[in-house]
């Protein structure tokens, strides 16, 4: 039986143009530009980051549900919700 993950998502950075995401040694870009949903949250909002599994990071707060693949290539990902 597989143990409890110990690592965790860390919002490290918010600018004009998107966010930054942590995982383990990996810095994400979020640019608001791709990922439209995050540029009207809060700073609260977007920090409440988890990271269920390993290809997959979830806000609650906001509701948005995202595959790490998507984000390290969003072009491959043309379908988007309104």
């Amino acid at each position: 039986m597989p143990g409890t993950g110990t690592s965790a998502a860390e919002v490290t950075h918010i600018s004009a143009h998107g966010l930054w995401v942590l995982l383990d040694a990996e810095e994400l870009f979020l640019p608001f530009t791709e990922f439209p949903w995050f540029r009207a949250a809060t700073i609260a909002q977007v920090q409440d980051v988890q990271w269920p599994s390993t290809d997959h990071l979830y806000w609650p707060q906001l509701d948005i549900d995202l595959s790490i693949t998507s984000i390290r290539n969003p072009q491959a990902f043309p379908l988007r919700a309104r």
